[in-house]
This record gives structure tokens, sequence and C-alpha cells, in this order.
């Protein structure tokens, strides 16, 4: 037995001790009519009284002409032709003359569509029968769909939910485009040094990831750049770590413009030192890019009295290779570092590269 039979098999008896016979009548005729309207049958429509009276859905006026309600009730299959869903919640019988039964239910209607905006309402259904002549006609139907009033020609109130549907489906639209473009922004944030606003270490990583596997790939050089500020704990200790933030900052932007080519990707690498990716560059295109960087930092003429040149400067190591499965891509960043390690030990202010050669 399912909900709807089981439910109407233990209608409530609204009237005293209803006898069986009376209550299997009610509950005949109350199936036959769900049943009828549920799959839009027509045939709903003969079983009118010629004195028939009822509220039409999301109506709030009284309909007391027959063939207007037969016209009510065909539009309303017209305006949902596919079966919709009764779930019923309650039932309450009453038998009020020995020609004149009522039936009051309350139920969930489930429409093709919309599926969720009407299936949590509750809505009622008063029914009374009466008895012409051999056959029970319906005297009376009033429905209650409380989901607002319908407009011009419609039963259920389609076009505000059509309306509401519009304006919720915009409303996600906008809301998609904001948490896309917040996603954009903290993924900008987590690949950008905040002090420097280049890319951090994490983004350098990523990248270098990506390019080492197309050049492995495309069979083409790669070319990493690491630099060091010379003496800048000096610098700090000197004029401050505001200054000092001051002095990276304006690397970092000189950096920046320097790297023009495509591909090249310019980053913090930690504290005071900066690491550029060169895609597609062999070890002496490499190097002329790491002699520009370095007349660079020392055309900024930042001060640094601490400084032989009296100036900041930048200590370079340089390596590229030919990508393969034989390398890690760290292993070009360890070279490029070991060249950086043996320029500073050199004297700083200069350029080695991976082979220990000096520029």
């Amino acid at each position: 037995m399912n909900k709807f039979n089981e439910i109407v098999a233990h209608a409530r008896d609204g009237v005293g001790s209803m006898c069986p016979d009376r209550h299997h009548l009610i509950c005949q005729l109350f199936e036959e009519y769900i049943e009828m309207y549920a799959s839009r049958d027509d045939r709903l429509t003969s079983r009118f009284s010629d004195n028939f009276s009822g509220y039409a859905g999301s109506s709030d006026l009284l309909i007391t002409d027959k063939a207007e309600w037969v016209r009510i009730t065909r539009q309303d299959f017209a305006q949902v032709p596919e079966r919709i869903g009764i779930e019923m919640l309650d039932l309450s019988l009453q038998d009020l003359a020995d020609d004149v039964v009522v039936a009051t239910a309350f139920f969930h209607i489930h429409l093709p569509s919309f599926e969720q905006v009407l299936s949590n309402k509750v809505a009622r259904l008063v029914l009374i029968f009466r008895q012409e002549q051999d056959a029970w006609k319906i005297v009376h139907s009033g429905i209650s769909i409380p989901f607002g009033l319908a407009s011009g020609n419609e039963i259920y109130p389609m076009s505000a939910m059509e309306e509401r549907n519009l304006e919720l489906e915009q409303i996600i639209n906008v809301r998609t485009q904001e948490l896309a473009e917040a996603n954009r922004l903290l993924q900008i944030q987590s690949n950008t040094d905040g002090l420097t606003n280049i890319s951090n270490r994490r983004h350098f990583d990523y990248v270098l990831s990506q390019e080492w596997n197309r050049c492995q790939r495309s069979r083409l050089p790669l070319a990493v750049i690491m630099l060091d500020i010379d003496h800048f704990k000096k610098f700090n200790d000197l004029y401050g770590h505001i200054a000092g933030d001051a002095c990276l900052q304006q690397l970092a932007q000189g950096l920046s413009q320097s790297a023009r080519r495509v591909g090249e990707l310019v980053a913090r690498y930690g504290g005071e030192e900066f690491v550029i990716l060169l895609p597609n560059t062999d070890k002496q295109t490499a190097v002329e890019v790491a002699k520009q960087i370095k007349e660079m930092v020392l055309s900024l003429a930042i001060p640094h009295a601490k400084s032989s040149h009296r100036i900041v400067s930048v200590s370079l190591g340089v390596a590229s290779v030919l990508p393969s499965m034989k390398q890690q891509p760290l292993e070009l960043v360890r070279m490029a570092d070991d060249a950086l390690y043996r320029a500073k030990f050199a004297g700083r202010n200069c350029i080695q590269l991976e082979d220990s050669d000096s520029v």
C-alpha cells in the first residue's frame, strides 16, 4: 500500500462514527477525483454539478457557473498538461447527509517544473459531493494553493514563479561571477609576494615545473638566474628595515621592467634573494640577461655606505640546462644557487655560471 492509499484508508471520520460503507463511498469519490485531476483527465469535467461553486487554485474569485469552472479546469490542464504528483499528508471525511458528503485533504503538489518551489508548500482541497439522481456530483471545490495569486488566465502562478526563478538565476550568476573574481584575486594573492608585488616562491616553483615539462617535450633549454643583494644586512643595520623594504621594492620593480620577454618570470625567492626564470634560453643568452640586470641595479644608484661601491649591487648565479627525465626542476635552481654562492665568494657584484666559469 503506497502512502496515498494508506492515508485514504485511514482517513479521519469528521462526524462521529461513520459506517464502513459511507466511509468507503467518500474515499472512492475522493480517489476518483484525485486520480483524474493528477492525470489531467478531461472526464473530470463531467463530474461537476450544474449548481457548482468553487475557488480555483491561486485565485480569490468565487466561481458559480459550471461552464466557467469547466473552462478553468481545462485551462489548468492545458497550462500543465503533464501528470502532476499529489503527496497526501492528511485527509478528513464528513458524512453530512444522505446525499451530501465532504472530503478535506492536505497535500503537497509536485509539478513537472518548479519542483523545489512548490513541493514544500501545503495545499488544501475541500470537495463537497452531492447525490443528484443516480450519480454523485461535485457541487463545490475549494482549493487553496499558497503560492501567491495567479495572474491573467493562469491557474497556477507560473508567470510569477518563472519571474522569481529568473531573478534567482540572475542572483546566482552575479554571485558566481563575484565568487570567480574573489577566487581570481585570492589566486593572485597566494602567488604574489606581499612586500614587492612580484611572484613569490610558491608561484615560481609552480611555473618552473610547468616550463620544465614544456621545454622537455620541445627539447628547448631552460635557464635560471639567482641574485642576491650584496651586504643587505649591513644596509638594514645602517638605514633601518623600512629603508630595506623600500630597497627590495625598488629592485623588484626594476627586475620586472627588465624581464619583458614572453615567458620570463621574476620572483622573490626569499629575504633579499630574487630569481628569474628564462624559458627557451641557452647559457650565453642567460649570461647576457644577467649582465643587463647587474647594470640595471647599479643604475638605480641606491645609496649603500657600507658597500665598496657606495651603492647597492647584486651578485648573480646563472644556470641553463636542457631539461630531461634524468633531472628534477629543482636541480636547475640548485645549480644557479651554487653559482650565486661562488659569485659572493668571488667578491660580489659579479656573475658566475653553474660550471664555475666567471663572467
